[in-house]
């Protein structure tokens, strides 16, 4: 895959038809995509049940696959710096399909996030 037109979506499933995952550190599976070819490879996430740290993990993951964009729901402020520190443009406020995020993506629909969406710890299921 070409590093410059790989671009990673945050996923419920592991294929391109799956929704996109409403959190970035707590999704099931990071879609990772070449917009030119649309091959892809879905990684799921281990850091989804962590007590903490869970968007720090996920970012250091995702930077490690040479992604350049991120494309999900929300992101928090631990893993909007992490990712952003690796040069990794964020846009958040994604749903639909994987597929669907892609196209609009190739269209030049979506603009990137400046901030975190959510407050940290936001993904941990408080009981």
């Amino acid at each position: 895959m070409d590093s410059e037109k790989k671009i990673c979506i945050t996923s419920q499933g592991d294929n391109l038809d799956s929704e996109v995952a409403p959190r970035f550190g707590r999704c099931q599976y990071f879609i990772i995509v070449d917009t030119d070819t649309l091959q892809f490879e879905a990684i799921e996430n281990s850091s989804i049940n962590m007590r903490g740290g869970a968007g720090i993990q996920s970012a250091q993951l995702i930077a490690s696959k040479d992604v350049k964009i991120v494309l999900t729901g929300n992101v928090g402020p631990n893993a909007f710096t992490s990712l952003q520190s690796d040069g990794i443009e964020i846009i958040t406020g994604i749903s639909g399909t994987v597929r669907e995020t892609i196209k609009q993506y190739k269209k030049g629909l979506l603009k990137t996030t400046k901030n975190s969406t959510v407050d940290a710890k936001s993904g941990i299921n408080k009981k």
